[in-house]
C-alpha cells in the first residue's frame, strides 16, 4: 500500500481514501479510562492500528468513552475495526489492571461509526446530480 501526493492510498486494484469516526464506551459508562489505564489504552490502540496499516488521524480517550478517526484501506469492514480495537484492548487492559475485572466486560457491545472522506456528502450528491452526467 502506498500513498500519492494527494494522500490517496493505492493498492493493486484500487485508489482512494476512507476514514471512519468510531465511538465506544465502557460497560455502564463507568469512568474507568483515566491515569495509567488511559495511557495504556492509547498505546494499545496505536499498536492495533500500526499492525493493520491503519492511521489514527485523531484520538480522544475520555474517562467514559473513546473517539477515534481512522484512515483505512478498502478491504476493511467497519465491524473489523471494532473487533480489533475493542477486542484487543479489553483482554490486555483487564489482564494488566485487575480492577477492570469488576465490570462484566470492559466494553459495551454497542458502538457508533460514521464514514467520512475528503469530500462532503453534499458535494458528492451535487456532482452526481449535475445534468452533465445525463446521457442522451
Amino acid at each position: 500500500m502506498r500513498k500519492d501526493s494527494v494522500g490517496y492510498r493505492h493498492s493493486e486494484h484500487s485508489v482512494g481514501l476512507a476514514t471512519v469516526h468510531l465511538v465506544w464506551v465502557p460497560q455502564r459508562r463507568k469512568p474507568v479510562l483515566k491515569g495509567e489505564v488511559k495511557l495504556r489504552l492509547s498505546e494499545i490502540l496505536e499498536s492495533v492500528a500500526n499492525d493493520r496499516e491503519w492511521i489514527i488521524k485523531a484520538k480522544e480517550i475520555a474517562s467514559d468513552h473513546v473517539n477515534l478517526l481512522v484512515e483505512y484501506d478498502a478491504k476493511t469492514l467497519i465491524c473489523d475495526f471494532i473487533k480489533a480495537f475493542k477486542g484487543g484492548s479489553s483482554k490486555l487492559l483487564r489482564d494488566e489492571f485487575p480492577e477492570l475485572k469488576k465490570l462484566p466486560s470492559l466494553w459495551t457491545r454497542s458502538y457508533f461509526y460514521d464514514t467520512s472522506g475528503k469530500v462532503s456528502t453534499a458535494r458528492v450528491m451535487a456532482y452526481i446530480n449535475d445534468p452533465h452526467h445525463e446521457r442522451h
